[in-house]
């Protein structure tokens, strides 16, 4: 309770943190060894104390509050350690104020930094009474307010610290210096101290990091559905296989390295690699073994498997259309559906499907069917020569030809296409008096057309040599890119091996070509989807779309390469 200390050059103050470092900390010596008191802070402990009777340690402060009233000085109780304060130990300590005169009491929580500059500010004011009174507040209204201000204060850090920090690799020496001059670190770190400042870097920071990963995950799952169409394009080969021989299986393709690469330490997104710019276009091989890696493996066996059933389904389905006697030329599809289809067609494609079938099988009867007529016109080549010298045929004479005709399979067949079997009528008379090979039913097929176009082949001078390489190639071998996102590309290249030899092989008006195709449906500018590779030279590209999307990748791939 002494109002006069002297102690010349020591400390004005100490703490136990200090003790054994106190030249870490600001030091402050007594001016010339004295120092006078101005007042007292009588501070109380609230909470519950180990081996502790807080009516014994009311009793104590009372006494010593009895020695400091006799030195005239102001006092204020304060309360301390509130957030673990007894409701019973606070009642009774403002009691005890209460019943001496003037004792103001302020309650606060060091920890919670809670009302501490309130407790100096209310001593402050009674030491100096131009200074304004202060407002003493509750500890759980206090609370409140400073968790409401330590609340924002967070937030505009934390939008400091994402305006600032954009790469996980940023340190926090450096960053703290960047920030240091804002007033958002500046608040919150007033509030909260430097280690919670940083603590919420770290946590930004290691955001940061997974935000970086997942994007590297999702690029490598996006890859991974084209590097197994590229290594396991066949069903049989997979089909039946475990996952560990099919990674085995992976790992002897002679392609593995372009699309995987095998790190020495995983999981991949634990080590270096995660950040490592070699090799960010290969996929870590451990991803396979991943639940998401799992899945899209299990997804390409399930989609080799659908490609398989629904090629099965078009295939059965032509042989449906082959062998039916209801499918004659010139039926519309409303007619013959419900002759040829059944539940089993609908579980695997859809409709638009089959009815492209269909057209596809329609045009091939139609033009038998009219090859047919024709040669029936032939056989019937007296009903025609009677006509006059480029004359049209009267309705009559139409009449005598179709009654002539009608009872001939080949004419009936295209009773559906009456005005095309007309039409057909027409040009062979044309052709009975005008025999051209301009006028010839069998068109490209005409011998005289034929007989011109062979010898003019024959004896056409030939280009020279370094040209003719240079412009046709290896006429005996085509090879051929398939460019189509969304498994166009590759659909196609499956329908043209199916017309194909087992051994790729394919005839065009009786020459033999070799066929080499090369579907590609991902991003040209990655050496597994070039154009061109040293082992492959393209004579030309097939480009497939069926959507605005599918459209503007093969814009943008044809510009690319």
């Amino acid at each position: 309770a002494a109002t006069k200390l002297a102690s010349a050059e020591k400390l004005m103050y100490f703490c136990t943190d200090q003790l054994g470092l106190e030249q870490d900390f600001e030091q402050k010596q007594m001016p010339d060894g004295k120092l006078p008191v101005d007042g007292f802070l009588l501070c109380v402990d609230v909470s519950r104390g180990m081996n502790r009777n807080f009516d014994e340690q009311l009793k104590f402060v009372s006494n010593l509050y009895n020695q400091l009233a006799k030195t005239k000085k102001p006092v204020v109780v304060v309360l301390t350690k509130c957030d673990e304060g007894v409701e019973r130990y606070i009642r009774d300590a403002h009691a005890f104020a209460l019943g001496k005169k003037n004792l103001q009491v302020v309650e606060t929580s060091a920890r919670s930094n809670v009302n501490v500059e309130l407790a100096f500010g209310t001593l402050v004011q009674l030491a100096d009474r131009s200074r304004g009174k202060a407002k003493i507040i509750p500890y759980f209204e206090a609370l409140k307010q400073q968790s409401q201000q330590i609340a924002a204060a967070k937030d505009k850090y934390e939008w400091l610290v994402s305006r600032i920090v954009k790469s996980h690799h940023e340190a926090w020496p450096g960053v703290a210096r960047k920030m240091q001059p804002a007033p958002e670190f500046q608040d919150y770190v007033y509030l909260e101290g430097t280690l919670k400042a940083k603590k919420l870097f770290l946590q930004h920071v290691q955001r940061l990091k997974q935000e970086h990963i997942e994007r590297r995950r999702k690029a490598y799952l996006a890859l991974l559905p084209q590097a197994l169409d590229a290594l396991v394009p066949d069903l049989d080969e997979i089909d039946r296989l475990s996952r560990a021989k099919a990674e085995k299986l992976l790992e002897a393709k002679p392609d593995f390295a372009k699309w995987f690469v095998v790190l020495e330490e995983t999981p991949w997104d634990a080590t270096g690699h995660a950040d490592a710019d070699v090799d960010g276009e290969r996929i870590p091989f451990d991803l396979l073994e991943t639940p998401a890696g799992e899945r899209l493996y299990e997804a390409h066996l399930e989609k080799l498997r659908d490609e398989r059933r629904r090629a099965e389904m078009r295939r059965a389905f032509r042989e449906t259309l082959e062998g039916s006697p209801f499918v004659t030329p010139g039926k519309p599809w409303e007619e013959a559906r419900s002759f040829i289809m059944n539940e089993d067609f609908y579980q695997w494609l859809e409709e638009p499907v089959y009815m492209e079938i269909y057209g596809k099988h329609q045009k091939q009867l139609i033009d038998r069917a009219k090859e047919d007529f024709q040669e029936l016109l032939l056989e019937y080549s007296e009903l025609f020569y009677e006509l006059e010298l480029d004359a049209k045929p009267s309705k009559e004479k139409m009449g005598v030809i179709q009654e002539a005709l009608g009872e001939e399979p080949r004419f009936k067949a295209l009773q559906k296409l009456q005005a095309e079997r007309d039409a057909l009528v027409l040009k062979h008379i044309h052709f009975v008096y005008h025999p051209t090979k301009e006028t010839c039913p069998s068109c490209s097929a005409c011998v005289d057309a034929r007989v011109e176009q062979l010898l003019s082949q024959r004896f056409a001078r030939p280009p020279p040599e370094s040209s003719a390489r240079r412009h046709h190639g290896d006429v005996d071998r085509l090879n051929l890119v398939i460019l189509g996102k969304d498994g166009l590309a590759r659909e196609l290249a499956n329908e043209i091996r199916a017309l194909c030899t087992s051994d790729d092989r394919y005839v065009l008006e009786g020459k033999m070509y070799e066929l080499a195709l090369r579907p590609i449906e991902g991003n040209v500018r990655l050496p597994v989807n070039a154009f061109q590779t040293p082992t492959f030279q393209p004579h030309g590209c097939l480009c497939l779309y069926n959507s605005k999307e599918s459209l503007s990748y093969v814009v943008e791939s044809v510009e690319k390469s």
